[in-house]
């Protein structure tokens, strides 16, 4: 009787633990669904289109990702799609910004959005910054200076897992010249790794993913 006791108590605050959780993770969705809408038309600072935040945050889910770094912050559209990715995977977040106004006001906008504890913020140089970077990562957005993306691709590729997926932003089949043509070209020559551009991305999602 004792034993069948414990159990079905066992049982019941299993249950309310994961019915708790459950709602905290409503809660947040909601948290953050309304930030981003109340926003909507306040995103300045080269922000990412919602479209490809949409993007981000659907890799991250599709493929349980929990290791990720942002190159290029801004205000932080696109760090809050990503670490709201990452409250359903159980990771988190290091982006680094070049600028404090800008690192300042993401700070603001993704602690509003509820998210804070899923982003680890640098304000730095990623020129120095990414070099000097861990890892290992599962994903990366490289969103910072365009000419600088194959070292930043170069610089990390030794330290993305075996799953890892690579992407970059404003990597379009129409601006694929310049810069944006020299780094797509670079990566779709990596034997391990295959890369497209979202056919949804609004400003050009460019996705290297390992093999």
């Amino acid at each position: 009787m004792k034993r069948a006791l414990a159990t079905y108590a066992g049982a019941l605050l299993l249950t309310v633990f994961i019915i708790g959780a459950i709602r905290a993770d409503e809660m947040l969705d909601a948290r953050v669904q309304a930030f981003l809408d109340s926003h909507d038309r306040q995103w300045h600072d080269l922000n990412v289109p919602a479209a490809d935040g949409r993007i981000l945050y659907d890799l991250i889910v599709e493929r349980g990702f929990t290791r990720a770094l942002e190159i290029g912050t801004s205000t932080g559209r696109s760090t809050i799609w990503i670490a709201w990715a990452l409250s359903k995977t159980g990771g988190k977040l290091v982006t680094i910004e070049l600028d404090r106004s800008r690192y300042e006001e993401a700070r603001k906008n993704v602690t509003a959005a509820g998210l804070a504890d899923y982003v680890e913020f640098v304000l730095g140089n990623a020129h120095e910054a990414v070099p000097a970077l861990q890892g290992p990562y599962d994903f990366v957005f490289s969103d910072a200076d365009k000419n600088w993306y194959i070292n930043y691709f170069d610089t990390l590729y030794p330290k993305l897992t075996s799953d890892a997926c690579f992407t970059a932003h404003n990597v379009t089949e129409r601006s694929r010249r310049g810069y944006a043509k020299d780094y797509y070209d670079h990566v779709s020559g990596i034997k391990d790794m295959e890369t497209y551009i979202h056919p949804r991305s609004q400003a050009g999602v460019a996705i290297s993913c390992k093999r």
